[in-house]
Formats: structure tokens, sequence, C-alpha cells
């Protein structure tokens, strides 16, 4: 079950208006309810933060939900986020990431509404459409309505990589959807919902509040870091590709002020940039080759002129880094599968099958996922933007 409000048509020459910034199409549903909001850094209304926006229009706000990074996006990746008392709103902030990662039926006891609204950069991986999968299912099994503010997906013009397979859902992919899907949060949340992903219940009471004068061939540049290692627009470009390095022994820049814009090693003899990566409070705890000189490339200029337009990932940095490391089968760690979603892109790269093939290899795992995804669509998409049948 599940609600669309104020779909507009699209609009170049129009300013793109985020799910939050289209209050006239929610507030009315908040008016004299209890509600729980489910935030970040990212949340914003304009220059101020959705939960300032709703506390100043009277809406009664109880507590926050906070993805990875916590509600302020000051917690490196990975770190362990402590639920809170907020210093400024004094609002109770209950962290989703760690043991807790889905609200439970106390959390939730006197809530009548759900609001969630964090944006995302359209990669499988990234944890907050996990965190957004558990919301939902926390809120079907408890009978809450959810609604989503929905914002763009700045990767959101191409799908390309492998389909995760059954039996490798984990926190950083739980879905069968491509490692770069095209969607938005409101999109694959409506996704969910028709596809019956929800494992303990039927389907969420979703709203979905879509964005005004935007469409997947539409460039989107994020006005707030998505979280602290993505702080550019290069890096969230360049993320995509570089997100697997972290199931490698490479080095993509943690721990450095160019954070998934660079890749490296100590021992790597490719490219003529250096770097050392160092513990950053916030943002980098003891990152690959802590205090070790690395030998890598800057892809700072190449995402500008280059991955822009691109619609695919780089995989074949990965078959030229696996073939200059001195120690092949340990170039690939355990978290890569989970990463990639299976097994078979690890076996192909070490096997060296082309890159030619393995593009091949997800030709028809694509086509299937265009169709379904047709089906849950917000926003227009250029032609050519799916893939056709090998």
């Amino acid at each position: 079950m599940f609600f669309v409000l104020g779909l507009a048509s699209t609009g170049f020459s129009q300013t793109i208006m985020n799910g939050a910034e289209r209050t006239a199409h929610y507030f009315p549903s908040l008016r004299m309810k209890r509600i729980a909001v489910v935030a970040n850094q990212t949340s914003q209304v304009g220059k101020e933060h959705l939960i300032d926006t709703l506390l100043a229009s009277k809406i009664r706000v109880k507590k926050v939900f906070a993805p990875e990074h916590g509600f302020r996006g000051h917690a490196a990746n990975g770190e362990k986020v402590a639920s809170v008392i907020d210093p400024v709103t004094k609002l109770p902030i209950i962290s989703l990431y760690g043991k807790h990662i889905k609200p439970t039926k106390k959390d939730l006891k006197g809530i009548d509404v759900v609001v969630f609204d964090i944006q995302d950069v359209g990669v499988r991986f990234y944890t907050y459409l996990t965190t957004l999968h558990y919301i939902m299912q926390a809120c079907a099994e408890n009978g809450k309505p959810l609604i989503v503010l929905d914002r763009p997906n700045p990767n959101g013009h191409y799908m390309d990589g492998p389909v995760l397979k059954p039996g490798y859902e984990s926190m950083v992919g739980m879905h069968p959807i491509p490692l770069v899907h095209g969607m938005t949060l409101g999109e694959l949340a409506r996704m969910i919902n028709g596809e019956k992903w929800l494992k303990t219940a039927d389907s969420c009471r979703l709203t979905v509040i879509p964005v005004k004068n935007w469409d997947h061939n539409t460039t989107y540049i994020l006005p707030v870091p998505p979280s602290p290692n993505l702080p550019t627009q290069e890096s969230i470009m360049l993320y995509p590709t570089l997100g697997l390095m972290e199931g490698t022994v490479m080095s993509m820049g943690r721990g450095t002020d160019k954070p998934f814009e660079c890749f490296g090693a100590p021992w790597l003899t490719h490219g003529h940039y250096t770097f050392i990566p160092k513990n950053i409070p916030g943002k980098s705890v003891n990152p690959p080759f802590l205090g070790d000189t690395c030998r890598g490339i800057l892809l700072t200029d190449f995402a500008r002129n280059y991955i822009a337009g691109s619609r695919q990932l780089y995989i074949e940095w990965y078959e030229m880094l696996l073939n200059a490391c001195p120690d092949r089968q340990k170039f690939f760690n355990p978290f890569f599968d989970k990463l990639a979603g299976g097994p078979e892109l690890r076996t192909a790269l070490l096997n060296g099958t082309s890159i030619k093939q393995i593009r091949e290899s997800w030709k028809n795992d694509l086509f299937e996922f265009t169709y379904k995804r047709n089906r849950y669509l917000l926003y227009p998409c250029i032609p050519g933007f799916g893939h056709t049948k090998p």
C-alpha cells in the first residue's frame, strides 16, 4: 500500500525541490500527530534542518532515528554511534547503526507517523538504503504509516554492476538490485513494498513525497556531504567504483583530504600521486596503511571530465591493480563478495576473465531488473537509460 503526493512534470530550467521542501504536501498529515523522524545532516529544508522546520511549525516531533555516521554526520565509517539526547533540540536520538538496526515496538510506542528524510548516493552498499528497509519493516510490523521525503539520486542516470545474489544479504546490501541501481530512495521504497521484500510483514503504509523538477537525467549537486568520506561531488561520482575497494588491499584515500578521489598502496608503482593516511576524528579511524606512504592515482580531474557523463563502473581499474599486486591471491578480502553481492566478480577477475565478458555476464540480470524497476519509477528516464536484452 502506498501513495504518491504532488508528483509534478519535470522542468529543466526550474529549481529542484526536494520532498522535504514541499511542506504543503505532508504538513497536513503531521498536524496533531506524534512524529518520529529518520534524519541526519542531509535532512535540510532550504538552509534549515528538517527538525528545526518541523518544530518551528509546532509539529510534535518526539524522537529522531539516526543512520550510520549519526544524526549530525560526525561519526566515521563503521564507528559505533550511541543513542543520546541531542544537546540542541533536546530530542532523544536513537541510533540505528550497530546492534540496534531496526526500531523496536518500544521505540515506536506513542508514535503516530514516521518521517524518513536522508540523502542517498545510488549505490547498493551505501547503508542508508538498509536503514530505510528496516524502518519500513518496523512500521509494517507495528502498524505505523511512513512518509518518505524523496531526494534526487546524484548517480541516478545509470545502472551497472552485478545484481545481489541470494545468500549475500548484509548491512551493505539486502535487495536483489544492481550495485548501481539508478533509483531514488522513494522509488526503492515503492519497490520494496511492491516486490514484498519485507520479511516479517506484508507491506508498509507508505507515502512518498517526490522531488519536483528533477528526472534521472538531471544533474544534481548535493548541498550537504552525505557522509564524512564523501565530501565532494567528485567523490560521490567515483564512489560506485571506488567503494568496492573496501574489499581489497588498496587504500581509496581514507585518512586524507581526498577520500574516494584516489587510490594507492605502498607497493604500487603506477601513478605519481602520493599520500599518507592518518587518523582523522569523525572521518577515519585506523584507515588502511595508516602512517605509510602510498603511491597511486588522483582521480579528481578524471571525475570532473569523464565520470560525470559516464554510465559504467570502472572495473578495468581492478584488473590493473590485481595484476600489479605482489600477491594476487591476497588482493581481495572477505568483504569484497558482500559489496559485490556475490563471488562471481572476484572469481572472474582472479581467473583473468576479460572485462567485456564480465559485463556480458551482467546483461540478463540488468535487463530483468530494468523491466521490474520501471513499475516503481517516479521520474522520467531518458531514452536508452535501461538495458536491452542481449
